[in-house]
């Protein structure tokens, strides 16, 4: 079997889990209400198409600050005990889509902890608030994850804290937009590699030997993974090794019991877009070319992330599942 036909049949296979875990309340609805109207909300105009204003902040930028602030399901995202009794850990859980997943997490029942970079502590202690009042326990755990050391470490701290872990989610990220491969430093490739690759590796590592089966993984990868962006390509190529991290991972850790999955989002509207993501003079564009016409929102992927965590999807490994709004892969 090819390549090509093994990720089509992965990703159909998420595909179908995700449409299963958003209409499942919808179906649910139905027999309750009988003949009810479905509630149904045209993508084209979930959230807004207008061009975001030109904006900037030092890296790593808080969601706070952003303008439009990002939408992370603060106010919408309702649990349904899909994960009761779970301890997660989520790396960039503080703003994006990191955020987006803890607070789905929380309120699917699960035990919360995130790490981010030291100045991002205002983020995260939002976060933290959204967890403890969904009635989960959050644990914070700021660190640099450049580092072997500092990674095992945010481990080894949220084992103690939360008494276990069984799910893992590797998101952070770093990302600077060059135009040339010539303006992209030794230090900006190390830094990318560092951040995005070798977390990864070693949180997953650091992970494993403490995670029972039924545990699961969850990469953060990308459309660039399998579409590098002419001016992100040392970001990029990041993408793709955790992509193929991912679904060597699956194979191995399968006999362990443990699955391991991806989320490939698209242009999604996140810090690490103000923070050096885009070029100069080009935030108006970011998004409006997708199929619907405009960048999502991180509310829009905690579903998935909740869907690959689940019990019900079992039989789930080694799959990677696209929200890029109709322009990309997978």
């Amino acid at each position: 079997m090819s390549d090509f036909e093994t990720s089509r049949r992965g990703v159909l296979g998420g595909a179908a889990l995700g449409l299963a875990a958003t209409a499942a309340p919808g179906a649910a609805a139905a027999q309750a209400g009988g003949d009810s109207a479905p509630s149904l909300r045209d993508p084209r105009s979930a959230y807004t198409s207008t061009p975001f204003p030109e904006q900037r902040q030092p890296w790593p930028a808080l969601a706070s600050k952003m303008t439009p602030r990002p939408d992370h399901g603060e106010t919408s995202y309702c649990g349904s005990g899909k994960l009761t009794g779970r301890k997660a850990l989520l790396t960039g859980g503080d703003s994006g889509i990191g955020r987006a997943a803890a607070i789905a997490f929380a309120r699917e029942g699960a035990d919360v902890a995130i790490n981010y970079y030291p100045s991002e502590e205002p983020d995260a202690r939002e976060v933290a608030d959204l967890i403890r009042q969904a009635g989960r326990k959050a644990v914070l755990l700021p660190a640099d994850i450049r580092t072997q050391k500092a990674c095992e470490e945010v481990v080894r701290k949220t084992i103690a804290q939360l008494g276990g872990l069984d799910l893992l989610v590797n998101n952070a990220a770093y990302q600077q937009s060059k135009a040339d491969i010539m303006e992209i430093s030794d230090e900006q490739f190390v830094r990318t590699y560092e951040t995005n690759v070798y977390h990864v590796f070693r949180f997953s590592k650091a992970a494993i030997p403490s995670m029972p089966p039924g545990s699961v993984i969850i990469n953060t990868i990308s459309q660039n993974s399998y579409d590098p962006g002419e001016d992100l390509i040392d970001y990029a190529s990041t993408k793709a090794a955790i992509q193929n991290l991912t679904r060597g991972m699956a194979k191995q850790l399968a006999k362990k019991g443990i699955r391991v999955n991806a989320v490939s989002p698209g242009p999604i509207w996140t810090p690490l877009q103000v923070a050096g993501g885009q070029l100069p003079d080009k935030m108006h564009e970011f998004g409006q070319d997708t199929s619907l016409g405009r960048a999502g929102q991180p509310a829009e992927l905690a579903s998935l992330y909740v869907a690959l965590a689940s019990g019900e999807a079992t039989f789930s490994t080694g799959t990677a599942v696209g929200a890029h709004g109709g322009k990309g892969f997978p």
